[in-house]
């Protein structure tokens, strides 16, 4: 690693945003070498009984689980690991040609330090309650700064969207009082609880079905409905700059009074309106076929975690508390089943939980650019003609937050599937009531 960012470099890195597991900051100086790049930095629970966002040197059993991966088992670092897992295990499932899995780069504890102090005044409060930056940290990824077209273009925005879980699971271990799982998608009955919570304000009328649909009309609706209500699952950005959409998911409706022409057309000086944005964005999804991928990928999920979680134990060695739990004999016959798999079989059940819910969590960035008349195509890039405004443009699509699953966190995302489930059926009853 060459580059090494001191104490004095925090003037030229300015907060851009976070997920759970990461910080992100955008360069914002004059070294040739680090424009157009943001620097990725790794956060740890303040709370010590959550459980980890990312994993550091793999565990015994997840050594067990990933044994087959040189790259993962000769991670000596998070950055390492976190950086061979987007390349080496996600890459060749999403395409690598839309995978960035960065550059590792020494950090020195009084830059991170600093940074933690200067980060203060834009982290959402939530975030900073829940999390601080590991200053113990040696190094942090760079990576290209997505939400830009390129660091030489002049005019450029970027759409984040996380898409969420594409597809409603048929799993014959999901249990028959959880059986509404098979008809109303995760992401709708997520959003009950997180209204219950006041984590949102309002809920969402985005259907990631729709999303995923191929259906021009259908994806269509979906951006709007992310659009009416962003949350964090949509965000645009103008030159890189943060103009639509909140990183606070509380706080989701802070561009409410502002027409999109301002915020695109005007800001931009993009000739679009909501209609035509929603119709290029349609067709940059649609062209670049990488729902389709992320779709194959979250399907690896055949069991639902009400089925990998039995798998778990298997792995772990430890004794089943979900079957410790159950008093009904059919259900305990059917679950026997999944502990005398062979142990080969239980690693690739969990293994395959743990990748699609990487799938399921990351979030898809989709830059693009007008291209100026008589100008020849742009190389490596995508392009689209939106005839009602007579324009071509120029994109490309990427993924990001491509984050190694803790298979620790099994646990918890089995607790936390019951307790959405629970409580959207306890909504549900009291509506009919």
């Amino acid at each position: 690693m060459e580059i090494v960012i001191k104490a004095d470099d925090v003037k030229d890195w300015v907060y851009k945003g976070e997920g759970a597991a990461n910080i992100i900051l955008s360069y914002q100086g004059s070294s040739p070498r680090l424009l157009g790049k943001v620097l990725r930095i790794q956060k740890v629970p303040k709370d010590e009984t959550e459980p980890p966002n990312a994993c550091g040197q793999l565990s015994k059993h997840e050594q067990l689980l990933w044994g087959d991966v040189a790259e993962l088992i000769e991670s000596n670092s998070e950055d390492s690991l976190m950086q061979n897992y987007a390349g080496c295990i996600m890459g060749p499932l999403l395409g690598s040609v839309h995978i960035d899995a960065g550059v590792r780069v020494s950090v020195t504890r009084e830059f991170l330090e600093n940074v933690e102090d200067s980060a203060l005044n834009f982290r959402p409060s939530w975030r900073i309650k829940a999390s601080k930056i590991d200053t113990l940290t040696k190094s942090a990824l760079l990576i290209s700064d997505h939400s830009i077209f390129s660091s030489n273009s002049t005019l450029s925005i970027a759409v984040e969207i996380k898409p969420k879980c594409g597809f409603l699971p048929s799993s014959e271990y999901i249990s028959d009082e959880n059986f509404i799982k098979k008809q109303v998608t995760r992401y709708k009955m997520h959003q009950a609880l997180k209204l219950h919570k006041i984590q949102i304000l309002e809920e969402s009328a985005y259907d990631p079905l729709d999303l995923f649909s191929q259906s021009k009309e259908r994806i269509q609706k979906a951006l709007n409905a992310l659009y009416q209500v962003p949350q964090n699952n949509f965000r645009v950005f103008s030159n890189g700059h943060l103009i639509y959409g909140g990183m606070d998911t509380v706080s989701n409706s802070h561009h409410a009074n502002n027409s999109f022409e301002e915020l695109i057309g005007t800001t931009s000086g993009l000739n679009l309106n909501l209609h035509n944005f929603f119709e290029l964005l349609t067709e940059m999804i649609s062209r670049s076929g990488v729902l389709n991928k992320l779709l194959e990928t979250q399907k690896l999920d055949l069991y639902d975690v009400e089925g990998a979680i039995h798998s778990y134990y298997d792995v772990v060695s430890q004794p089943c508390l979900v079957c410790s739990s159950i008093s009904d004999k059919g259900l305990l016959e059917k679950f026997e089943k999944l502990h005398s798999l062979p142990i080969q079989r239980s690693i690739e059940i969990v293994r395959d939980y743990l990748v699609s819910a990487t799938a399921k969590d990351c979030s898809l960035m989709l830059s693009f650019r007008p291209r100026e008349r008589d100008a020849d195509a742009s190389e490596g890039y995508g392009s689209v003609c939106i005839e009602s405004v007579d324009q071509v443009y120029d994109y490309k699509v990427y993924f990001i937050d491509l984050d190694m699953k803790p298979l620790e966190k099994m646990v918890y995302y089995y607790n936390l599937d019951q307790k959405i489930v629970k409580f959207y059926k306890k909504k549900l009853s009291k509506l009919l009531l």
